[in-house]
């Protein structure tokens, strides 16, 4: 990694989301069992995150298992829900001495009751941490969660407005992702924060999530940090000094 990959001081997103993508790929190309590269991927997101407190990233958002991937092999679905399970036995303790607030966004029906418990568990443990907040989207869709808004502002009668919408957002607890990055090469969406990435920057990469690092990550905020944010205004506006 060369000077320019080096992010800017001052730049660094405050909400990174990430789309880890390439997990099966990754698995496939050592002849492993795909549950092997979501077993790798555990690794990765313990390296991100890390990093990510250590460069001064305040949320960090996560896209572990959309509401699609109900319709993957029943195998992979039981593996990946058992691996959700474990993480909150063995990293919950991790993350709270961290300081690390954990929040597990997205559906719970179809879940266990006891991983349901689990994730409030988990949640209560952290909930007073601060020195980052990690989203993990778990049984989630951006449309799902524009959806559910929608439904809680009907059911309340309150007027829908931008306003009331993305405060009833699932993800309201914290501010829309500055960047969103996405591993494994591919470069779409995939139904991911819909709503919140209206304004964020988007960073693409090959490297398959279990091998995403801290030198690739530093990449995605290099790249960001080049980046100038107009937000609807002309760039003149932007680099303009203010009143």
């Amino acid at each position: 990694m060369n000077a320019t990959d080096q992010p800017a001081t001052g730049v660094v997103p405050a909400h990174v989301a990430i789309v880890m993508d390439g997990n099966g790929r990754w698995a496939r190309q050592r002849l492993l069992p795909r549950v092997a590269g979501h077993r790798a991927g555990m690794e990765a997101l313990r390296r991100t995150l890390t990093h990510a407190v250590r460069r001064g990233v305040r949320v960090l958002t996560v896209f572990a298992f959309s509401s699609e991937n109900w319709a993957r092999p029943p195998d992979e679905v039981a593996a990946i829900l058992r691996l959700l399970g474990q993480a909150l036995i063995d990293e919950v303790p991790r993350l709270h001495e961290a300081g690390v607030r954990l929040r597990v966004v997205g559906a719970r029906e179809g879940l266990e009751p006891a991983l349901v418990d689990g994730i409030a568990e988990a949640e209560r443990r952290t909930a007073a941490n601060t020195a980052l907040t990690l989203n993990v989207c778990f049984n989630y869709g951006g449309r799902w969660d524009i959806v559910q808004a929608a439904r809680r502002l009907a059911e309340t009668g309150a007027p829908i407005t931008e306003r009331t919408l993305a405060e009833a957002l699932a993800l309201a607890h914290v501010p829309d992702p500055d960047l969103v990055i996405r591993t494994g090469g591919e470069q779409r969406i995939s139904n991911f924060v819909l709503w919140q990435l209206a304004y964020s920057e988007l960073f693409f990469t090959d490297c398959l999530w279990p091998a995403f690092d801290e030198a690739e990550f530093d990449r995605a905020l290099a790249a960001y940090a080049r980046r100038q944010r107009r937000f609807g205004r002309t760039p003149e506006q932007v680099a303009a000094p203010a009143a």
